[in-house]
């Protein structure tokens, strides 16, 4: 028997303590004012602007084919559904949201549904050489500076593929090869740990970086120094996406007490910050 199964199963055991004559109060009516206090509610716990749209979208999928109550029957059908059309990792967001916000609108019922865990991950290795097969997979393409720099930037940095996209030309420091990270999610800027930081990048990257910059100012096509959506879709194909980028970066270090040192990468010098 699986979770919804179960869930199903122990309705008679609610309806034996005494919530027959109540269960009118387990259908609660949905209305938006609603759903947009409880993302006013997570909005300030310091979610991002684009992961808050998400969550409203998951939720908003789960009213409406609930017809915006919270009738049980409703919600475990909706979970099936979701569970037969995602993937495990995709649906276990979509769950956990769902159930925060009947946690939001205390509907007792929604503490019986627990979401699947977490799945077995294996690190996916990135090698020096997939980096190279990745520049040379774009090499001649019109927007080949942008890749190379958001290539070498996330791989010598450490940057994740959402504090990439979120970068703008003034968090980049040439001069001193440097990039600033911040977490500022009224601006658009987050990140996983909800704090700001800064990184280094080598004089590898930062060439890149000044060859991409000066095509950025005279593109007025370009929006946004490095476009997610753009990025995304013509990463597709390439040996190496850009949510792989900080794994060659992790994987370049070996851990050795508390300190890392750098493999045979043809970097220059590591700032001394990065080793400590």
């Amino acid at each position: 028997m699986d979770i919804l199964e179960a869930c199903r199963a122990s309705d008679k055991k609610w309806l034996s303590k005494g919530e027959k004559n109540n269960n009118v109060c387990l259908n609660k009516n949905v209305g938006k004012r609603q759903l947009d206090e409880h993302i006013k509610l997570l909005k300030i716990s310091g979610l991002s602007e684009k992961w808050l749209y998400d969550i409203r979208r998951f939720i908003t999928d789960y009213l409406d084919y609930v017809e915006w109550t919270t009738d049980k029957n409703k919600t475990l059908d909706y979970l099936a559904h979701l569970q037969k059309k995602l993937a495990v990792g995709t649906y276990r967001k979509h769950v956990f949201q769902v159930l925060k916000f009947l946690e939001f609108l205390g509907v007792e019922w929604s503490k019986q549904i627990k979401p699947p865990g977490e799945q077995e991950y294996t690190a996916k290795r990135v090698s020096q050489e997939d980096i190279q097969n990745t520049l040379t997979h774009f090499q001649g393409h019109p927007y080949y500076k942008q890749f190379k720099a958001v290539v070498l930037l996330g791989c010598t940095s450490g940057l994740r593929a959402e504090e990439l996209y979120q970068l703008t030309t003034d968090d980049i420091n040439l001069n001193e090869k440097t990039v600033r990270i911040n977490h500022d999610p009224h601006n658009g800027q987050s990140t996983k740990t909800g704090k700001s930081r800064v990184s280094f990048f080598p004089e590898e990257t930062r060439e890149a970086l000044t060859d991409y910059f000066q095509f950025y100012k005279k593109n007025k096509s370009l929006k946004c120094l490095f476009n997610q959506y753009h990025l995304a879709r013509t990463f597709r194909d390439a040996p190496v996406h850009v949510k792989d980028l900080r794994k060659a970066f992790s994987q370049t270090w070996d851990k050795r007490g508390d300190r890392h040192l750098l493999r045979n990468y043809s970097w220059d010098t590591v700032p001394e910050a990065m080793l400590i």
